[in-house]
Order: C-alpha cells, then structure tokens, then sequence
C-alpha cells in the first residue's frame, strides 16, 4: 500500500484544489450537485484529477463531499464511482494518493440540533467503508465548523479503516470555528484522537490565514494542511470567480509554508493553475516537519487550559461524596441544580469542572452521559470525567466534545490495562494515583517510582508525558500528623522529574474541624512546590484567597489585575455561596429549567408580558451582544434561545394569542441544489425565539417552492442559504424570481461562501454573515 505519511516525512507535499469550478465550467448545470457527475460523466471527473495531477499535486480528493446515506441512498455507488475516476487519472503513479473526501453533514448534533452523536457517526461510518472497499490511500475530513462533528467523522474513520486520517477545519478570521473551538481546542482534540495531519481549508484565501497558521504551528506536533479559497467569491456572466490570482495565491501560500504550513493545497476557486503556481514558489524552500509540542492540553469546545506556569483549580463540587444535596439531584434527576453548581463554580474562577455521579443506586454510565452533555451546554469550561469504573469513563470519554482530564488510573496493571487504551482511543490528560497493588507507598519516594512506572507503561500506548498528571495523593493528617509533609515532597520530586502534578486539596483536613483553615495552608505549601491543578471547592474563601494572593505574588498575575478585582468583590462576597438565579439570569446562562420555575413565580407578582419584555427579551439582547463581541459563541447562544423558548411555552396559557396574520413571518430555505441547512436552521431557532413565526421549507429548495411558500403565508421576508459556490447561481435566481413575483418582499442571504459584495449583486436586502445578524434584519423590518 502506498504510504502518504512516508511521503509528508519526506518532502514537501501538495493537495489538489477546488473541484466544483471545475466542473462548472465542463459544463455543469446549475444546482445540479457536482458529485452526481461521477456516475454520469466520469471521464470529464477523471480529466480535472489529471489536471491537478500535472500541475504538481501529490493528492487528489474524491468527488464526494457531502456524500452520506442519508442525502443519497446510492451513495456507496456514487463513492465507487468518484474513486474509480480518481484511479483512473493516477494511474501508476506511487507518489499520487488518493483521498477520501468527506465534509459536514449540513445539520447540527445535538444537544444543539437534531442529529445524535451516534447517528453522525454512523453516517460517515458508512460512507468509509464504502471509501475503503473501493481503495483509497487516505481519508481527509474536511470543511469542518464544529468540533463535535469532527470528532463523529475522525472516530468513523478510525473505528471502520486502518487508513491515515486527515482533518481541516474551516476557522474564522479571528481564528475560530462556528461553534466557538478555538486552534488550541482543535488541536488538543485532534491529536487526542489520533489523527495523521491537521490544518485549515475554506472560508477565505490565504492573506487572511497566516495568524491561525501561526498558531497552529505553536501548538500542532503534526503535519499542518494548508487548503484555502482564492480569495473572496462574487458572480460574473452567470459563473462565479474571485479575487486572488494564481501568481498573488502563491506569494501568499510561500508566507504560510514559511510560517510552518507542510502540505499545501487550494479550496473553493482554485483551479490546476494556482497549485501548479504554488508548487513553483514553495518547493525550494526549506523543508522541516513541526517539532514535537509538551504542552499538557486540557479543551472543552471552545478553548484549551493549558498547564504552564499559573496553577489551575478544578471545581470539586459535583461529587456526591459529602453533599447529601447533590446527591438527591442524582437520584431525582433534578438536572436544574447541578447544572447551576457548575455555572456558580465557574462563576468564582475554576478553570475545569469535576463531574463525578457515583452513585450506587443510579445508572451511573447514563447519568455521566447525559450530565456530561448537558454541561457542555451551559459552560465552555473543560471537564474532568471521574469515575471508578473503566466502562463509565468510556461512555463519557466518547460523547464529551473535547479533550478532558480524566480521573483516574493508577499503578495497578489491570487499572492501565484498561484506562490506557481508552486514552489512546479517545484523547485526553490522565491524572495518575500514586498507587499500586501494594497500596499507597508511605515516602515519597516510593510515590515517585510509581509515578515513573506508569509513565513507562502509558509510553507503550503511545500516550506522552505531557498527557500525564500525576497526583501523589494527599492523607488526611488526623490520622497521620506526618502525611503533609510527604505529599508535599512527593510534588516537589515529581516537579524536579518533569511531571505535571495535581491534588485532592481538601483530603488533607478530613476528620477534622475548622477545614477550611488547614486546607488554605496546605494548599500554599502545596502551590510553593509547584502544584499545577488543584481539585478544591471554589466557594470557600480561604483556599480563594490562597490562591489570588500567591498568583500575584509569584508572578503569575500581570499587573496584579486578577488580584485587585478579586479583592474589589469585598469578603462578604467572596464569603457567599451559589447565588439563587433570577429569570432574566437563567435565560442568559441556558439553563432552561431554573429559567422556567423563576418564570412562573415571576408570573405571580407582575404580568407575564413584563416577565417577557423585561426578563426573556433583555436577556436574548444581552446573548446576541455577546456573540457579536465574540465572548460568547454558537452553543451558548442556542441554549439561551432554547430556554427563552421554554419559557414562552410555559407563559403561553397567560399570554395573548398570536394569529399569522400579524406580520411576522418569515420564510427560510437553503437553495436548490444545497444539501447543507446547519446555517439555516440556527437562524429558525434564534428567530423563533424572538417570536417569529418561521416557514422552513428545509434544503434543496427550488425558487418556486420559495415563492410558492412566501404566497400561502403571506410572510414578508425570506432567508436563503448556501454553503456550496456551485450553488450560488440557484440563490441568484430565487431572489431574482421573489423580486420579479413580490417587490415588496425583503431578502436576506447567508452562507460560507458569501460576501456583502455578492448579496448587493444579486439584489439581496441583507446579507447576514451570522445568526444574530438575521435577527437583527428581522426586527428592522418588522419593528422598525
């Protein structure tokens, strides 16, 4: 078999570029998707590989993005036939790879949209095996928005081929997914999971990738994949172009390969030309593979905790050991309190979340699941999934969205047999219990050897020191006045041994009264040897004022700001538990049970219209504000809308009825030809619950159907989306026909590929290039 990774190792290597201008102008008709020419005009699919081919690629990628069961019943037929054309332009080549292209699936995963995690990865599962029956040398997993979808595709890969398996990500301007991951956060994951090589495709041209380029170099230990558009796309005499030539494309593609870019290659508009030039203005220069990264990553879905230099807390509220409160949560469900446990403790500062549900009698594998996934709906912070037994780790391990901390192996053999390999399939940082068959060794010493005897054994795995935390676990001095001061020089040892080291703060008092006062002086000493996490409870004042205070004193506080508004809170504040949340709080949290319980006891005192305009509607402004400024992102926006939309349901019997006939419908649909409706559909539920009445008419959407649709309901707006540049064309006619057929009628277009140039263009009214923005045009129409 032919070996890419032997290739990458080698020299400098060289993808292909856009594959739907291409076929546009052989000849295919608008709105017809361009993967359905494998089965009919193969030849002229296999004439544009050959094209790249001679222009210098190295690896050409199928016709196949977007091809799943559930958009193409023949998809197997469709992926053979696409591998067949590649084949049959490769030819004899050794050095020429084919890649199985797989892109996004159009819909969101749940709990944000519709799609199981489970089902999405047994979409792309489907779509492999037909890829590794037919031959292909790789997989390439490309055009990817959102982490949790990435990680359904990169596990079908690996769990259905033995191929090498290829990521891009397609990343805004400021470096960000459309779900919030930053490039720290997708490296961590992807490299948790084991991917071949990782990088950046779509959405822009290369003058605008050198920053995430940059930063993909810092914490990428992999190949970095290099695959933008040509630039910015607009339409001329019915085709669509864009901006960037061939000559300036490879100017721009000569800085990034300098900046750490190994293997280059175009996307949306680039043609034969543009690579062929590329490969003329990179391929003398100086060669390197990225050097191997120590930094210990921890990541949720929108950004990576990394373990360097200021310590970090790890909130140990949810752990039902000692809390009888969390505990009847567990037991009855009450989903409403934990997930305000984990808002409150990121509220005080932690950095990670412990989640530990066991219980013995609930289902403490269901249970993780679902608390897991509700979590990661209301807090971006990343997790520490806890738990004593292997199998309930897995099934957190697998559904979490990120790379998590995972607690626990430990010396024992049957312990790393178990934990490693789920670490080795699933990514994530171990903390490692300094304790073996023969219990917890009494010095420090002995901690430190099995400390290294576990780093021994997960090097077998293939699994680093840097995912390795060690925690050389802390007695209680009540029953051990001597105990301290070994667990303090286990840290300093491990710390001189290059080891990340974590503890159990609070075990250090058990048994014992005034806690808090032993635990903050532990925790100093603790912190002075080089702690890098430690699990506390962030609600006790004396461990917080420990830690605010040492920060600033070492160093590892610039200018003292974190200390100064810490202590601006004032003590009584700090004092304070978990503040009860009000309506207008829980909406903007996403918490849509407390939302709906503060609702209808609101609704007692005042009007469920004041409840609306001063709770619901303020806290949706407060939510899009923040999207707009980038501190907040895509999952946290959608939870809020769903909890604003749990309330209006609960407030529907008190409130007066709306008729369609009030004006405020509108009309969505991605176009004809566009099999992709994730954009589309995070506008319906932002619009809904604003209180629109929306008409989706769902993806694939001919311009009738939509003019059809804006005269049954009688709405005055519509929203068109596309994703794909070969179905640009559809949007021009749809909006063309509505303003011939309906003048008065206002149109606002989304999607990747489109510019505010192109909108004005074709006679758009608006163009939108987010969620929020089509709200906002919404309002202007309806509410002047």
């Amino acid at each position: 078999m032919k070996d890419v990774l032997a290739h990458i190792r080698r020299e400098r290597t060289y993808f292909d570029g856009g594959f739907g201008t291409l076929l546009q102008a052989a000849g295919l008709p608008a709105g017809t998707p361009p993967v359905l020419w494998n089965l009919s005009f193969p030849d002229k699919v296999t004439e544009i590989h050959r094209a790249y081919i001679e222009a210098g690629s190295h690896i050409i990628t199928t016709n196949t993005f977007g091809v799943t069961p559930d958009k193409y019943e023949n998809y197997a037929d469709i992926i053979a036939a696409a591998v067949a054309a590649a084949r049959a332009a490769v030819g004899e080549r050794e050095d020429v790879f084919i890649a199985f292209d797989m892109g996004p699936t159009g819909k969101l995963l749940a709990p944000l949209g519709e799609l199981a995690f489970e089902d999405a990865v047994a979409l792309y599962a489907a779509s492999v095996k037909a890829a590794v029956e037919a031959g292909v040398d790789l997989i390439v997993i490309e055009t990817m928005s959102d982490t949790y979808e990435t990680k359904a595709a990169v596990l079908a890969a690996k769990e259905n081929s033995h191929l090498p398996v290829f990521v891009t990500n397609a990343y805004d301007e400021g470096g960000k997914l459309l779900t919030g991951a930053d490039v720290a956060a997708t490296v961590a994951l992807l490299e948790g999971l084991g991917v071949d090589a990782l990088g950046v495709n779509c959405s822009f041209g290369p003058d605008k990738m050198l920053q995430t380029v940059k930063t993909l170099a810092r914490y990428s230990s992999l190949p970095i994949i290099v695959n933008p558009n040509a630039g910015l796309p607009r339409v001329k005499g019915g085709r669509t172009v864009y901006d960037i030539s061939p000559d300036a494309f490879a100017a721009y593609m000569r800085e990034l390969a300098m900046a750490g870019a190994t293997v280059l290659g175009g996307c949306c508009g680039t043609t034969p030309l543009y690579i062929e030039k590329t490969v003329a203005a990179t391929k003398s220069l100086p060669y390197a593979l990225p050097t191997y990264k120590e930094d210990t990553l921890v990541s949720s879905y929108t950004h990576a905790v990394v373990a360097r230099g200021k310590p970090l807390l790890i909130g140990e509220r949810i752990n039902p050991t000692g809390k009888p409160r969390l505990k009847e949560a567990l037991r009855g469900g009450d989903m409403g309190y934990i997930l305000s446990e984990a808002v409150g403790q990121m509220e005080k500062g932690v950095s990670v979340l412990d989640v530990n549900v066991g219980l013995p009698d609930i289902d403490e594998a269901a249970m993780m699941k679902r608390l897991v996934t509700e979590l990661q709906g209301v807090t971006d912070l990343p997790l520490q999934l806890d738990s004593n037994s292997p199998a309930v780790l897995a099934e957190a391990m697998r559904v979490y969205n990120g790379k998590p901390l995972i607690n626990s192996v430990n010396g024992e053999e049957k312990s790393m047999r178990a934990i490693f390999p789920l670490v080795k399939r699933y990514g994530g940082t171990l903390i490692a219990l300094t304790m073996d068959e023969g219990g917890i060794p009494p010095s420090a010493e002995g901690r430190l050897a099995i400390a290294e005897r576990i780093a021994e054994n997960a090097a077998a795995y293939g699994i680093g020191k840097k995912d390795l935390v060690i925690d050389p676990l802390c007695m209680t001095v009540s029953s051990d006045t001597g105990a301290a001061l070994t667990t303090l020089r286990a840290v300093a040892l491990l710390k001189e041994r290059g080891f990340r080291v974590s503890l159990g703060v609070s075990n250090v008092s058990f048994g014992l009264p005034a806690r808090d006062k032993l635990n903050a002086c532990f925790f100093a000493s603790a912190l002075e040897r080089g702690l890098d996490f430690a699990i506390m409870n962030p609600f006790s004042q004396g461990m917080m004022d420990t830690y605010y205070a040492f920060c600033a004193l070492h160093g590892q506080d610039e200018a003292c700001l974190s200390y100064i508004a810490y202590a601006a809170g004032g003590e009584e504040k700090q004092a304070q538990g978990k503040p009860a949340l009000s309506c207008r709080e829980a909406v903007l949290r996403g918490l849509k049970e407390e939302a709906v319980k503060e609702a209808l006891l609101r609704v007692k005192e005042v009007s469920p219209l004041t409840v609306v305009d001063e709770d619901i509607i303020p806290a949706l402004n407060e939510v899009g504000k923040r999207f707009e400024e980038k501190t907040l992102y895509l999952p946290q926006l959608l939870m809020s809308a769903e909890a604003a939309s749990a309330v209006f349901d609960a407030l529907k019997t008190f409130l007066p009825q709306k008729g369609k006939d009030e004006g405020r419908g509108v009309v969505l649909a991605t176009v004809k030809g566009d099999i992709h409706d994730i954009g589309k559909n995070i506008v319906k539920v932002l619009l809904e619950s604003y209180g629109f009445s929306v008409y989706d008419l769902g993806k694939d959407v001919a311009a009738e159907a939509v003019l059809a649709a804006v005269e049954e309901t009688g709405a005055t707006l519509v929203g068109l989306s596309a994703l794909m540049t070969t179905t640009l064309p559809a949007m021009e006619e749809a909006v063309a026909l509505l303003k011939e057929r309906h003048a008065a009628v206002r149109i606002m277009v989304g999607g990747a590929v489109l510019t505010e140039e192109y909108a004005a263009r074709i006679g758009a009214d608006a163009y939108c290039p987010d969620a929020m923005a089509a709200v906002a045009f919404a309002k202007r129409c309806y509410e002047g």
